[in-house]
């Protein structure tokens, strides 16, 4: 008998594909030299942290002694780091927020998990948009509850308001969205936010019991062309949002981030009472108090997003000189490029062996026919890759 459980047997026959590949471009930088190997698979944010973050963390350890810096605190959080962010948000958003609808999280992943625990049974049925994030399918499975998927809806991957309301019925209990968009960069639009929340809205008085909205937000900030990113709790009031610092002031091994219940949400004190309880039955005990106590002095510090903007620029420009399509991304740093041929894992497999260009497949997103760009990487990588996606497109013509 093995010592493995079934459950992890399952996970390690199916792990992730971006992990996967990005194991595979460090031995592939070892073979063939970094400067060869064109790694485009993980979002890894590559702008400096902002430098006020580390000036953060050195004024904590200096204002601090080190048993009230690196004691335990409750389960959510410290008090003044969780009003200190409900501030912030009702200063940007205008909403009303107190630090008890907001637990402090390992990341936005920990999040979205935790908000998972506190309202999921076994048999209960979470609705997901593909493409989508596909651990989000592990986090809803490691509660027993079901993962329902949403047909991709190209070329604008904006859901489908009849394709969401096909998906939702009695057993429905939270639905998760990505905005802006991993793998797809796109925005959802406000008239987009208002036809999910109509839909979730007739839900629920047809269904008879709250669907809660989660909303996984970690690159909010990172948005172009004057694109605006809604604030979805302002739209539907049963909305929990995840976020995370990782992207926008990239800090990504911190795993510091945050669950905001929303105030007007039902049972809302219920929920918020529950993620304390869930972040410490997770495993997590408390998020690292380090960060918190850093995090707060700098919550309107980002990273140079324009670093971002010029790569999606040339790279978009590279991609339309090979002919290539793709989903033109307002948000986050990723391009999601069709491939010209409906075997996406063939392609990437193909640009992989061929050109050491590591992209990733389409499928690992519940979409096949495209593969996902991460262009967080070094302008020069773009610019030296530009040539080797003109003669793979070329070999599909």
């Amino acid at each position: 008998m093995s010592a493995i459980s079934k459950a992890m047997e399952k996970l390690m026959a199916n792990s992730s594909v971006l992990r996967t590949m990005f194991e595979e471009g460090k031995q592939m930088a070892v073979k063939y030299g970094k400067e060869n190997v064109f790694d485009f698979s993980l979002g890894n944010p590559s702008t400096p942290t902002p430098p006020e973050f580390n000036d953060a963390i050195r004024q904590v350890l200096d204002e601090n002694d080190s048993f009230s810096l690196h004691s335990y605190m409750s389960n959510a959080g410290y008090e003044e780091t969780r009003a200190a962010i409900a501030d912030d948000l009702n200063k940007r958003f205008g909403s009303h927020y107190g630090f008890k609808d907001i637990a402090m999280t390992v990341g936005a992943a920990n999040a979205i998990v935790a908000a998972l625990k506190v309202l999921t049974d076994p048999g209960d049925e979470v609705v997901v948009f593909a493409p989508y994030f596909l651990e989000y399918g592990n986090y809803i499975s490691n509660f027993g509850a079901v993962t329902t998927v949403v047909p991709p809806n190209p070329p604008t991957f904006i859901p489908d308001p009849e394709e969401f309301r096909n998906a939702l019925n009695e057993r429905t209990k939270a639905v998760i969205i990505n905005n802006p968009n991993n793998p797809t960069g796109i925005v959802y639009s406000e008239d987009a936010i208002k036809e999910i929340a109509a839909v979730l809205e007739e839900a629920q008085k047809k269904y008879g019991h709250s669907i809660y909205l989660i909303t996984d937000e970690p690159y909010r900030e990172l948005v172009y062309d004057g694109v605006q990113v809604p604030f979805i709790a302002g739209y539907y009031r049963n909305t929990l949002m995840a976020y995370s610092f990782s992207k926008a002031m990239s800090v990504p091994g911190e795993r510091i981030g945050y669950l905001a219940v929303s105030p007007d949400a039902d049972e809302a004190d219920r929920i918020s009472t529950g993620l304390g309880i869930a972040i410490r039955v997770l495993g997590c005990v408390n998020e690292p108090s380090l960060q918190q106590k850093a995090i707060v002095k700098v919550l309107d510090k980002f990273t140079d997003v324009s670093v971002y903007d010029t790569n999606r620029k040339i790279l978009m420009a590279g991609l339309d000189k090979a002919g290539l399509e793709y989903v033109r991304p307002d948000g986050a740093f990723y391009l999601f490029v069709k491939t010209p041929t409906e075997d996406d894992r063939e392609f990437s497999e193909r640009a992989k062996n061929k050109y050491h260009m590591l992209l990733s497949p389409g499928s690992a997103f519940c979409c096949p026919g495209y593969v996902r760009i991460a262009y967080c990487v070094a302008r020069d990588t773009i610019e030296r890759a530009l040539p080797l996606f003109e003669q793979l497109a070329e070999e599909y013509r």
